[in-house]
């Protein structure tokens, strides 16, 4: 299972290069950065990408509301040949409290506007020339996308529930995860998507899961932190309803927490519950957020 941790690109490019720096001497090779209200992401990465070439880096996740699949699709394509092929693309729906409340847009059955999007994005992402007409997603282009002879950035959705998850496995090469248990990885989200992969004829997919984690002493310390800095969480449906699959009420609950012994031993069983890859969303003191980037660390090596 490879490891991987957030990139924060809040800040400025300056701090956000020295954080990208720093990561990558640490030996850390993989970071997902994500899209919500801040920095252009893709932008973000493109400079990462550049300064920093050591690095994988991924979105997690890019909104598809605003965004038309031909104008994602040639930004991602134009970022991956700009940091030489090293981009996963992760897409998701987002949630209606934003799309509909902030964007004013629709949030009409998203799960079958997310499988007509990657129908049209995934083609694309690819290069290919595309007439797609769907009932919602319309997409026609004469020729390559973006830059030409740039190889397709693998392309992963945040998909929870059933139907995303087989869109994921039919359509694309993965789903990235968020609040997501590890039991309910073993016993909800792997099968699902694994099936749907072997139905499409498509290869195993990569099943990425990212956790809040805190290498602490002071565990109540610790889980008290995270419950108040992710408390939105479990408000937004399809998070509480992983949270729900895992019996867990807060976001400590889903959390790894404890020694570095105890938090690889935690490491460990997601791997065993059939992530290929896990991110670590570091939470906690300055202290606790070095302690846990140091066992990354090792744990890569």
């Amino acid at each position: 299972m490879k490891i991987a941790t957030g990139l924060n690109i809040s800040d400025s490019v300056e701090k956000t290069i020295e954080q990208a720096k720093r990561l990558r001497d640490l030996g850390i090779r993989d970071v997902w950065s994500s899209q919500v209200t801040g920095p252009d992401t893709l932008t973000a990465l493109a400079i990462v990408g550049r300064d920093v070439p050591e690095l994988n880096v991924g979105t997690a996740v890019i909104p598809i509301q605003p965004r038309h699949p031909a104008m994602l699709a040639a930004q991602a394509r134009t970022v991956q040949g700009a940091i030489g092929g090293q981009l996963s693309l992760g897409v998701g729906l987002s949630h209606q409290v934003m799309v509909v409340g902030m964007w004013g847009l629709s949030f009409d059955r998203p799960a079958s506007f997310m499988h007509e999007y990657l129908e049209a994005l995934g083609p694309m992402l690819r290069g290919e020339t595309l007439n797609f007409h769907g009932e919602r997603v319309t997409a026609v282009t004469t020729g390559e996308v973006g830059p030409r002879g740039v190889r397709a950035p693998s392309l992963l959705v945040a998909a929870l529930g059933p139907k995303m998850l087989e869109s994921a496995g039919a359509l694309t090469d993965g789903t990235l995860l968020w609040m997501t248990g590890r039991d309910t990885v073993r016993t909800h989200v792997a099968p699902r998507i694994r099936d749907a992969a072997a139905a499409a004829g498509r290869p195993e997919p990569r099943i990425v899961c990212a956790l809040p984690v805190c290498v602490t002493s002071d565990v109540a310390g610790a889980r008290e932190r995270i419950n108040k800095s992710l408390a939105i969480y479990p408000t937004l449906p399809s998070y509480a309803a992983m949270m729900a699959k895992e019996g867990a009420t807060e976001p400590a609950d889903v959390a790894l927490i404890g020694s570095k012994d105890q938090v690889r031993e935690m490491i460990g069983e997601v791997a065993a519950a059939g992530a290929t890859e896990f991110s670590a969303n570091t939470i906690g003191t300055s202290e606790e957020r070095d302690a846990t980037l140091e066992l990354l660390a090792e744990c890569v090596r």
